[in-house]
Parts: C-alpha cells; structure tokens; sequence
C-alpha cells in the first residue's frame, strides 16, 4: 500500500490547531489531528448540498449564490454543473492555505472551476459576507467546519446560533435557500432554524453514492 505524504500545513485561524493536507498516489486528505476532514474520494455530501440547493432556486434569472467553504471544490463544482451561465458564486474561504492548496497541489481535483468566470473567490469569513447585506442572495451554501458542532475553530459556531440565522435569513432574497452540511443530526439546530422562520427539510445522505458515512443537509427556505 503507498504511504500517506504530508504536504503542507496550516493552523486553524484562532492559531490553536494545525490542518495538515496528505497525499497518497492520487488521493488526497485534509486532517485535523487524528480526524479527517475531508477526502477526495469522498464528495458525495457536499455534491447533494449544491444539487439540492440549486434545484430549489431553479429557474430565477441571474441568481447568486454563496458558498461558506472551499474545502476540496465539490460543492462549487457540482453548483457550476447545476447553474445557468449566468449565475454568480462567490466562494468565502477563511484559511487561506486552503486557497494555495487547490490552486497547487489540488488543482487536479478543482479541474480549473476557480477560473470558471462565474466565480468569485474571497479569503474571508462568510459571516462577514453574509452580514453585509440584505436579500443579496439566492442561495447560501453552509459547508464550514464539521456543521452546527464545530472542531476546527469556535469562531464559526456564531454561523449557526440564533443571531447567525438571523442573520442569514435576512441576507436571503425572498424565497431563498439557506442550505447547511453538517457530518450528522442535531436536533437543536432544527428547532432553532424553525425558531428563525425558515421551512425546514433535513435530509440525510451519503458520503459515497449509497454508501459511506451519513450525512445531513438542512435545506432551510425563506418564504416569498
């Protein structure tokens, strides 16, 4: 079997965590600590994410969505698979090693979508974006940290409290989609997006086809 390399590292952006990305032959791993966060045999969660999303704002004119998490590019390139030419994706990625690394040694996986000119890339936190304005976008694509319960930085648990859905909410044109990732349930966050005035569907998946670990995705729509 090859061995796992390490290229790089980076630390989590409070400074007290190291992300590490590894390569073995042609597959690649981003961990944290002992945990992995995520694998590029493994996109099936985050391809559902954008495929839900954008079949429910299917058919608005120039829609734009937001991306919380560049991660290995699955959510942004099944989003560009789904979405008209003329749609915009702005992508918010807080490490911005995570940046050098899909245009480096990942840059096969991302097959070039970074350059799609759909594409916005921004090396900020989402919450900053999304607090920017108000009924700004179609879509609001939630894939940071490990979901609801964060591991890799506490900063992003003011994502998914009662003010980050607010604020969230706000930031959605009506009709909008609030759409979160998370590596499993939790029950509290159903309540509170519903507390938030959002209709709720939570749904499970797969992190490979019909098998690998279960996934949520919460598809959390703002009314007209």
């Amino acid at each position: 079997m090859i061995p796992w390399a390490q290229l790089d590292s980076a630390r989590t952006p409070d400074g007290a965590q190291e992300l590490r990305l590894k390569r073995r032959g042609d597959e690649f791993s981003i961990m944290l600590g002992t945990n992995e966060l995520m694998n590029s045999r493994l996109s099936g969660s985050e391809e559902a994410l954008a495929r839900l999303s954008c079949e429910r704002i299917a058919g608005r004119k120039r829609p734009s969505i937001l991306i919380g998490g560049l991660g290995m590019g699955f959510t942004l390139r099944a989003a560009l698979a789904a979405l008209d030419r003329d749609a915009a994706v702005t992508v918010a990625e807080l490490v911005p090693a995570v940046v050098a690394w899909a245009r480096g040694p990942m840059s096969g996986i991302f097959d070039g979508c970074l350059d799609d000119p759909r594409v916005t890339l921004r090396e900020t936190d989402v919450g900053q974006l999304i607090g920017a304005e108000t009924a700004a976008w179609d879509a609001i694509l939630l894939d940071v940290d490990n979901g609801p319960e964060g591991i890799v930085y506490k900063g992003n648990d003011a994502l998914y409290d009662t003010a980050g859905l607010a604020a969230a909410r706000a930031a959605l044109k009506p009709g909008g989609v609030l759409a979160v990732w998370s590596q499993g349930p939790d029950s509290g966050f159903t309540r509170r997006l519903k507390q938030a005035g959002f209709a709720v569907e939570e749904i499970n998946t797969r992190a490979r086809g019909k098998r690998g670990a279960r996934h949520v995705i919460w598809i959390a729509a703002k009314g007209l």
